[in-house]
């Protein structure tokens, strides 16, 4: 399994919005991602099915693939 990394900005502001989001979640989209993608920015998106929500999961990562930056239930996401 990786190492969970995580942004001042997802500790702070995504965990408190969100505090239902649970790291074990994150990490699977992270090693086991349905789909992955790259952002203009660099940034990467990985996308997780978690049947608890009966939706898939979007965590946001820096560009080193690694650090989590956001995440949350992507309503829009079509597998």
């Amino acid at each position: 399994m990786i190492e969970i990394a995580t942004t001042e900005y997802f500790r702070n502001d995504v965990l408190q919005k969100r505090p239902y989001i649970r790291l074990e979640w994150c990490q699977s989209a992270l090693s086991e991602p349905f789909r992955r993608e790259i952002q203009e920015d660099g940034r990467i998106r990985h996308w997780f099915f978690v049947s608890e929500l009966n939706k898939y999961l979007r965590v946001v990562t820096l560009s080193d693939g690694i650090t989590i930056h956001n995440a949350f239930p992507d309503r829009r996401f079509k597998p």
